[in-house]
C-alpha cells in the first residue's frame, strides 16, 4: 500500500506525542503496574488519534483504516507496551462495533466521549472458563421490563479497573452458540458491577487488567448494540481490527527490538571485539529483518482489504498468527545477544521480550488462529 505525506504526518505526530507524553513516565508506570488512563487518553484524544478513522459525525477525523494502521505502528515507539495496548483497546477493539452498529443515542453517549478521550472503554469477551473460545461464554442478559439484567464474570479485561464503560458480549438467547449472543454497553459504575481484582502480569504491566463480576446488573435495553443475538457476528468483525492492530503494533515493536540490539551489540565488547562484529550475529539479525518485512507485507495487505471494504478475517488471522510466532523468535533472539544485560529489568529488550509475548495469546491464541485458517482452507475439523 502506498502511504502518503498525510500518513507520514500522522506517524510523526503520534511518535512525537509518545516521546513527550509516554516515554518519560514509562518506567514509573511499569513499576506501579498502572498508568493514569484518563489523563493520557484525554491527551491522545486531543491529538485526534483515538478517532482517526472514526466518523466526523462523532468527533473523529473521518479518515480510512490505513491511518489507524499507521497509528498502531507509531505506538510501537512506546517504551511501555501496556500503554500502547490500552490505547489500542480504545481505538480498535471496544469501539468499532459501537460505531458501525450502535444507535445514535449510544454513539452520542459513549462513542463521542471515547473519541475525545473523556471516557475510557473496555471490551468484555473473555471469561474465567472461556478465553479464546468465545462461543462458550456463560455471562447472560435476560430481559426484565425495559432492562437487561446481566449476570456473569469476565476475565483479562484491559482497562478494566479504570474504564467508564464496557462493551460486553453476553448470551441473550438459547439458540446456537453463534446466534445467541449480543453486545451491550454497560457503564462501569452501574450497581452490581464489581472489579474483583487487578491481575498481576509478567508483561504489559502498566495496562490494568481486571476480573469483573456482574451481579443482577440492570441496563436499559437501549444499550444493545445493533440487533439482539448478532453479537457474535459483530465481535468477529471487530476481531479483524483487533488482530490487525496487534500485528501492526507488534511488528513495530519488533523493529525496535532489532534496532536497539544492533546499537547495543555494536558497543558491547567480548573477546576483544564488539558482539556485532561476528558473522553469526550479522546473519541472524538479517534473517530476523527479512521475517519482519514479510510480516509487514502481510499486515498491509490486510489493511488494504479493510480499506477496500473486503472481509479481511483470513489475512488478519494470518498476520496475528505470524506476529505471535515472530514475537517470540525475534524478541528471544535479540535478548540472547544482550547476554546478562538482556536478562536484567533495566534493559529495553527485556521489557519488549515480556510485553510482546502476549501477542500469541490475546485476541485469540495461536492455536485458535490455526483453527480458523484450517476452516478457510477447507480442512478444518468442523
Amino acid at each position: 500500500m502506498q502511504l502518503t505525506q498525510e500518513h507520514e504526518a500522522v506517524r510523526t505526530s503520534v511518535r512525537s506525542w509518545v516521546e513527550d507524553k509516554v516515554n518519560p513516565h514509562a518506567d514509573a508506570w511499569e513499576a506501579a503496574g498502572i498508568y493514569p488512563a484518563h489523563e493520557v487518553m484525554k491527551s491522545f484524544g486531543a491529538l485526534g488519534m483515538i478517532g482517526v478513522s472514526k466518523s466526523e459525525d462523532w468527533g473523529g477525523l473521518g479518515l480510512d483504516f490505513s491511518y489507524a494502521a499507521v497509528v498502531a505502528e507509531a505506538l510501537g515507539a512506546s517504551h511501555s507496551g501496556g500503554v500502547a495496548l490500552s490505547l489500542g483497546v480504545q481505538t480498535d477493539m471496544c469501539t468499532p462495533a459501537l460505531e458501525k452498529h450502535g444507535s445514535d443515542a449510544l454513539r452520542e453517549s459513549f462513542l463521542r466521549p471515547a473519541i475525545a478521550g473523556d471516557m475510557v472503554g473496555c471490551i468484555g469477551v473473555s471469561e474465567p472458563g472461556s478465553g479464546s473460545d468465545v462461543a462458550s461464554l456463560k455471562t447472560t442478559a435476560r430481559k426484565d421490563g425495559g432492562d437487561y439484567v446481566i449476570n456473569g464474570a469476565k476475565m483479562w479485561i484491559t482497562n478494566g479497573t479504570q474504564a467508564d464503560f464496557c462493551c460486553l458480549l453476553v448470551n441473550t438467547g438459547d439458540g446456537p452458540a453463534h446466534r445467541n449472543k449480543s453486545l451491550i454497553v454497560v457503564p462501569m459504575k452501574t450497581r452490581g458491577v464489581e472489579v474483583a481484582k487487578k491481575i498481576d502480569k509478567i508483561g504489559m504491566r502498566s495496562s490494568d487488567t481486571a476480573q469483573l463480576f456482574f451481579d443482577d446488573v440492570r441496563v436499559p435495553q437501549g444499550n444493545l448494540i445493533g440487533q439482539e443475538n448478532m453479537g457474535f457476528v459483530y465481535q468477529m468483525e471487530q476481531f479483524q481490527y483487533e488482530r490487525l492492530w496487534g500485528a501492526l503494533n507488534t511488528a513495530a515493536v519488533l523493529q525496535r527490538a532489532i534496532d536497539c540490539t544492533i546499537e547495543y551489540t555494536r558497543e558491547r565488547k567480548a573477546f576483544g571485539r564488539s558482539i556485532l562484529d561476528n558473522q553469526w550475529v550479522h546473519y541472524r539479525l538479517a534473517e530476523m529483518q527479512a521475517q519482519l518485512e514479510a510480516l509487514n507485507a502481510l499486515n498491509w495487505r490486510g489493511v488494504e482489504m479493510v480499506v477496500g471494504g473486503q472481509d479481511a478475517t483470513r489475512l488478519a488471522t494470518m498476520a496475528k498468527l505470524m506476529a505471535g510466532r515472530l514475537s517470540r523468535e525475534i524478541a528471544d533472539g535479540c535478548l540472547q545477544f544482550w547476554g546478562g544485560m538482556g536478562y536484567s529489568e533495566e534493559s529495553e529488550i527485556s521489557r519488549i521480550y515480556r510485553d510482546v509475548r502476549l501477542t500469541s495469546i490475546g485476541g485469540g491464541a495461536d492455536e485458535v488462529m490455526l483453527r480458523i485458517l484450517t476452516k478457510f482452507m477447507g480442512i478444518g475439523a468442523d
